[in-house]
């Protein structure tokens, strides 16, 4: 068979039957429908949304530079709800100045225009990535594995989770085209969620990636000049001040319990956290996640030099992942980007030939794809447990990048990896 009639075959595999369509029809009613059925009281004041929206109001206030002043949030949300959590909004002061528009609705309408927005980046995802996701071959078990826990908690909560997932998969498709500049203004968009997005940037620039990294400089400048319009100096300095009180209290509910996240952090402070001064928690985490940055950025390199352009999808996807375990403020939601990684690695497992790597990433990867799961973490408030898969998922498909025709899957590959696909196509 010629490279073209393979890719004919592949390309044919991948296109969406009139079943498929159906199949997206029935998932953009159910996600709508949810949307539907969590916009009503008391559950739509329970839901994280109710910050964003929050802030939003504070700003049309004309108290800006108190965004970020606990007494504020809480005496305004006292007069815009009835059932709300105790939540405050920690996100960066240009996702409110970006969510205004919206804050001018009223609040369950506001939630439902959101969620509208969410169902439609949800929807077109399977499309921008399917060229780069050829397992499950067919496009039903492919769409089927698109029901993920974490996306659906971004949906519920009113998170920008799936928007994240969104300029990751927009960043890399950007560097798979060589378009470094577009792909570092992609990924900076995601800056709303800093603390997952800079670790990744962090490793392009070990790798040296300049033209990425103009791309994702220009426009996180941008972002930041948004910032200061938005809340001022003043806002500004309260928000770093927020920022630190957040890291310097991983017990806090509030601020989010160290035990709920799959971090290095959130690992580390609950292993060690009753051992140990927090101090030396901090440096242990710092120690971890300095050597991840710097094992991911040079084994990407190490790669590049050996096998140029063979193990780019394996690398991201570790990348990707070791990303989100850095980060300082972590919950089920914020897992949405795990699933450009997990296609990625599907689309790569390893032949029989080396079977304590493929048991490693089709254990971790099933478990990421049980939906319970997640739920029962955060039941028995262990979520911290998830770090430790995450970790070997990274390192496992690091390890897979080695292998010079990992990034090169023939049509005996593809047939190696039907155990998955058809574990996804049954969901």
């Amino acid at each position: 068979m010629t490279v073209l009639a393979e890719q004919h075959s592949i390309e044919r595999r991948q296109a969406f039957s009139f079943e498929a369509w159906l199949m997206l029809f029935a998932l953009a009613i159910l996600l709508v429908g949810a949307v539907l059925w969590a916009d009503k009281e008391p559950q739509v004041e329970k839901t994280d949304f109710t910050v964003t929206y929050l802030a939003a109001q504070i700003l049309r206030q004309g108290h800006a530079a108190q965004l970020y002043d606990l007494e504020e949030q809480e005496r305004v949300k006292a007069t815009l709800y009835t059932h709300a959590e105790p939540l405050i909004f920690e996100h960066p002061p240009f996702e409110a100045l970006l969510m205004e528009p919206i804050g001018r609705l009223p609040y369950r309408k506001a939630y439902f225009v959101w969620g509208l927005i969410n169902c439609v980046a949800w929807l077109a995802l399977p499309f921008l990535l399917r060229p780069y996701a050829p397992v499950p071959r067919e496009a039903i078990g492919y769409l089927a594995a698109w029901i993920f826990a974490p996306l659906g908690v971004a949906l519920y909560q009113g998170q920008p989770s799936i928007l994240l997932l969104l300029a990751y998969v927009l960043a890399f498709s950007a560097l798979r085209r060589g378009s470094d500049v577009m792909a570092g203004v992609w990924l900076a968009l995601g800056l709303f969620k800093f603390q997952f997005v800079l670790p990744f940037a962090l490793i392009m620039l070990l790798r040296r990636k300049w033209k990425f990294l103009g791309g994702f400089s220009i426009t996180a400048a941008g972002l930041g000049v948004l910032s200061l319009v938005a809340v001022g100096w003043q806002g500004i300095v309260g928000y770093v001040r927020l920022l630190l009180t957040i890291a310097g209290n991983p017990s806090n509910a509030s601020y989010g319990n160290a035990i709920g996240m799959a971090t290095v952090q959130g690992f580390v402070y609950s292993v060690l956290g009753h051992f140990v001064s927090a101090r030396s928690v901090s440096l242990i985490v710092a120690a971890i996640s300095l050597w991840l940055v710097w094992f991911s950025a040079r084994c990407w390199s190490r790669e590049e030099e050996g096998h140029p352009g063979k193990s780019f999808d394996l690398m991201f996807a570790a990348a990707v992942v070791i990303s989100l375990t850095l980060g300082m403020h972590m919950f089920t939601h914020d897992l949405s980007p795990l699933m450009l990684s997990m296609f990625l690695v599907v689309a790569h497992l390893p032949a029989a030939g080396r079977p304590l790597l493929r048991m490693a990433l089709v254990a971790v990867l099933s478990l990421f794809w049980i939906s319970p799961l997640y739920f029962a973490l955060l039941k028995w408030h262990c979520v911290y447990l998830l770090f430790a898969p995450l970790l070997i998922f990274a390192l496992s498909a690091i390890r897979l990048a080695r292998t010079p025709s990992a990034a090169v899957p023939t049509e005996a590959e593809h047939d190696r990896c039907e155990m998955v696909g058809t574990s996804l196509e049954g969901r």
